[in-house]
């Protein structure tokens, strides 16, 4: 790729944009459908990653125009000598802009932030249907290592 991203953190006024990723993604848009009624609880949720030292948000831009979004997340735990995790979620690039090795740069960037931060593990989770997602996930190096499960409460 040519160009050179830039990472910032997500602010409020980035929350349309965001809700226009999900839409655009026909598995995320049917799990977690965008509606007004749940603009407050985005904010909230906005507002508390932007407070933590340990959770950001980006929006990634291509000459100034926002082309993607994820967030990176770090983790402590005792397994793994005390080794830290970084935790990478909901990892979305526009429509208008796939196919341009965004994705890439965009994961490896997050990989560096992880390495940079000493992290033992780099993890992330992939629903099951991405089959694509899951090709472009091993090419990067992840692995199926584990068999994730989930608990709905609202």
């Amino acid at each position: 790729m040519s160009t050179t991203l830039t990472y910032r953190a997500a602010t409020e006024a980035d929350l349309p944009f965001i809700d226009g990723l999900i839409e655009e993604d026909e598995i995320a848009a049917t799990r977690d459908p965008a509606s007004p009624d749940m603009a407050a609880e985005q904010l909230e949720a906005l507002r508390a990653v932007s407070a933590d030292p340990f959770h950001t948000l980006y929006i990634v831009e291509r000459e100034g125009v926002p082309v993607g979004s994820f967030q990176l997340s770090f983790v402590p735990g005792v397994s793994r000598r005390g080794a830290w995790r970084g935790q990478i979620e909901s990892v979305r690039v526009s429509a208008a802009a796939r196919g341009l090795g965004i994705g890439e740069e965009m994961m490896r960037w997050a990989i560096e932030r992880c390495e940079e931060r000493r992290c033992g593990i780099v993890q992330l989770t992939s629903d099951r249907k991405r089959e694509a997602a899951h090709r472009f996930y091993a090419r990067l190096g992840f692995e199926p290592s584990h068999t994730g499960f989930k608990l709905k409460l609202k």
